[in-house]
This record gives C-alpha cells, sequence and structure tokens, in this order.
C-alpha cells in the first residue's frame, strides 16, 4: 500500500490517541494539531517518530486547521480523523465547550474549501469520532442507556448531532463512526458493526454499551486509514463490543 499522510485533529488522548499510533506503526505520515505539542510529544517523541509532524494551534481556528492540511508536495492529505470532543461536567450535565464539534467542523470544512481555493488538489476522507444515541434511523442504544442518552448526556449530543448534519451536507467524503460509550483499556472482544446510510437509512444495526478507547482507535486505523474506507465511506457507522 502507497504511503498515505493523515492529519488528526484531538489526538493527544483516547480514540485520536490510539487511531494515531496505529498509523505510525503502520509506517504512514502523520500530522496532528494539538493545543499543546508537548502533551503528544511526551507521549510519542520525534527520536522514535520521524513520521510524525505535530502542529501547535486550536481546532476551532481554519487557519490553525489548514496547517496540518497539506502534503509537501501542496496537496491535500489523505485523510482527517477528527475526534475532538468535550470535557463532562456531571454536576451541570454539560460539557466544558458545549459547541466544540461543531464549531472544529466548520474549522475543518473552511479550511479545506481555503486550501482548494489557493490551488491545493485532492480529497481527503474526512473522519470523525460521534456517538450513539443521536441516531434518526431508530434506537442504537441499550434500553437501560437510554435515560442516561437522552437526559444525562443531552447537550454534548446535540453537539455531535450538529456536527454530523454539517459533514453529511458539506459534499466532502466522510465516514462518521459512532461509538458506544467509551471506556479506558484494550481488549480481544469482537467489534461489531453497524451501518445507517444518510438517505436510505437503517442498513445493518449494533446494539452495545461500551467500547474501549483504544480498540475504537485500532478499528479507526484498521478500517478507514490502512485500507480504502470501502462500505464504510460516506456512512454513518457504529461501533461497539
Amino acid at each position: 500500500m502507497p504511503t498515505k499522510t493523515i492529519a488528526f485533529i484531538g489526538a493527544s488522548t483516547g480514540v485520536g490517541l490510539s487511531a494515531l499510533k496505529h498509523t505510525l506503526a503502520a509506517g504512514h505520515h502523520a500530522i496532528a494539531l494539538c493545543r499543546t505539542p508537548s502533551k503528544l510529544a511526551d507521549l510519542l517523541p520525534a527520536s522514535s517518530h520521524p513520521n510524525l509532524r505535530i502542529i501547535q494551534g486550536n481546532a476551532k481556528d481554519a487557519e490553525s486547521v489548514a496547517q496540518c492540511l497539506v502534503k509537501p508536495d501542496g496537496s491535500l492529505v489523505d485523510a482527517v480523523v477528527s475526534t475532538v470532543g468535550g470535557k463532562f461536567i456531571p454536576s451541570r450535565l454539560t460539557i466544558d465547550d458545549p459547541q466544540v464539534c461543531r464549531l472544529a467542523m466548520r474549522a475543518l470544512l473552511d479550511a479545506i474549501a481555503q486550501l482548494r481555493r489557493q490551488g491545493a488538489a485532492g480529497r481527503p476522507l474526512v473522519v470523525v469520532c460521534s456517538t450513539t444515541g443521536i441516531s434518526c434511523a431508530g434506537r442504537d442504544v441499550p434500553l437501560l442507556l437510554v435515560p442516561l442518552y437522552h437526559v444525562g448526556l443531552k447537550v454534548p449530543h446535540e453537539d455531535k448531532r450538529i456536527m454530523e448534519d454539517d459533514l453529511v451536507a458539506s459534499g466532502e467524503d466522510f465516514a462518521i463512526v459512532r461509538c458506544s460509550l467509551l471506556v479506558d483499556g484494550a481488549s480481544e472482544t469482537p467489534i461489531r458493526v453497524g451501518i445507517e446510510d444518510p438517505k436510505a437509512g437503517l442498513e445493518s444495526a449494533a446494539i452495545g454499551y461500551t467500547i474501549s478507547r483504544e480498540d475504537a482507535g485500532r478499528w479507526f486505523a484498521d478500517n478507514l486509514i490502512l485500507k480504502d474506507a470501502g462500505s464504510y465511506r460516506n456512512k454513518l457507522v457504529t461501533i461497539t463490543y
């Protein structure tokens, strides 16, 4: 497989960090946008990860995002993996930045458009980490989790829904991955996959409780980066145990 260049936004922790590690391990190039570059550099030092370039910037700023979307030859990167999210505040049933996902998506789409106007060629696959519990095609979470998802997580889920809608309407190639409730730790548990088409509706269902951040990131890399996205291209995909 030819070497790819992948942009990562929000890869200092969690799903994004896992996807980044697996991408680098496979020999591909990565450009990561971080508010605090040292945080990622401490985890993935340049001495052992020469294929990684870290850029300081805010995911909600189109100018910053544009810096990580271009290869050395001036063309657009092969794919963008965005795992941006806010920190949940249980006492207020919200996150510290209630619009972070939608604003980051708008900045990303603006940056791609800006670079194309400047002559950059290419059509990157835009991969985003979303959540179960917001499907319009039917219930995709166990009944026991419905109260948590529709009451306790209402604010962050609304942000994810707007992010999804903006990406689907953009005309860019995408893969929206809706992860079940994220937990820590890798496992050997098989990952089940459901697929929803934005226009045609549900194609296959996968309802589960959790998936680990490490396993979700590995799935991102294995199925959307290290090989062609195939049947997941321009779909809303659910992954769960």
